[in-house]
């Protein structure tokens, strides 16, 4: 009995799972397009990045970073391959949806919701491989792994001085770990498990070297990101009050270098940008901390791989 039951509940699982994320697909499939970055105003789109910049910077420094690197070595080929990507995600999202309004027996229910889990995978998995493009695919992920290679070479470098610092503050508590830590663990555990400890320690030295040198590196990075997107908040600040031509009694002229106020401007955001940082020890106030845990994902990944690398 318990063996028939595992494949009935993991097939009500699955399908309580089918039903929950769907509508949550369908609302981002017609929310993301309505607010999309391409329909907003040349200034807006400045200011968000500027704001991101600003606000962001050291929460992740080499996430921005790549982005950077990417400015100069590939983003074209970079958007143009998410751009192919985004297009075979979209078409099989839409065949998706046709097969599973499918009723090819005529019987009033969906085949979809008459399968087991197993051939519902099996049933997906065939739809993709007819319906996806496979040289186009291959195409881009050749680019993106392409632009990765230049940006990781570009960050192994920007990065050095982190890494080397990381491997230092290692060797400086690997030292005293191993003279004064290791041989009171030793007694505690067992005799048998004395080996592990010199290893473990170590693993644990290193760990909190590379969190001690990366929060080193926050800092320097937003300080850089919260002037660059200071001086970016300013300018499309600026840009904006020229466009609706409100000229603040005459402190806004319509050439900025015949004004201080961009300057002006960029300090203060810059200093408000760096102070709400460093207040939050740069980590995420909920709930961006949830809406944003992919790009934590992206930036806990490329710090592994430019440390790899290293």
């Amino acid at each position: 009995m318990a063996s028939r039951s595992l494949p009935n509940n993991a097939g009500s699982i699955a399908k309580t799972l089918t039903t929950v994320a769907k509508p949550v697909f369908e609302t981002l499939m017609v929310v993301l397009p309505i607010v999309s970055f391409q329909k907003l105003p040349q200034n807006a789109l400045l200011f968000l990045y500027g704001f991101v910049f600003c606000f962001f910077g050291g929460t992740f420094p080499t996430l921005f970073a790549a982005i950077q690197a990417a400015e100069y070595g590939g983003r074209e080929a970079f958007v143009k391959a998410i751009g192919d990507l985004s297009d075979e995600a979209l078409i099989i999202i839409e065949e998706s949806k046709k097969d599973n309004d499918e009723d090819k027996n005529n019987d009033g229910k969906k085949d979809v919701d008459q399968i087991s889990s197993s051939e519902f995978m099996a049933r997906k998995t065939k739809l993709v491989l007819r319906k996806m493009n496979p040289e186009k695919v291959d195409t881009a992920m050749a680019s993106l792994y392409k632009v990765w290679l230049s940006v990781a070479a570009v960050l192994s470098i920007q990065f050095a001085r982190t890494i080397s610092m990381a491997l230092a503050i290692a060797d400086f508590l690997k030292k005293p770990c191993d003279r004064f830590i290791s041989p009171t663990i030793e007694v505690v555990v067992p005799d048998e498990y004395d080996k592990w400890v010199p290893t473990i320690l170590a693993w644990i030295t290193k760990a909190i070297a590379v969190s001690i040198a990366w929060y080193i590196q926050s800092i320097m990075s937003a300080t850089a990101s919260a002037l660059k997107g200071g001086m970016m908040m300013a300018r499309a600040f600026y840009q904006f009050c020229i466009h609706r031509n409100l000229k603040l009694g005459g402190l806004i002229p319509d050439d900025h270098r015949q004004s201080v106020i961009d300057e002006v401007l960029s300090y203060v955001f810059a200093s408000l940008g760096f102070y709400v940082q460093f207040k939050l020890r740069f980590n995420l106030p909920f709930p961006l901390n949830l809406l944003l845990w992919p790009f934590h994902l992206v930036e806990y990944y490329i710090k592994w791989s430019i440390t790899k690398m290293a």
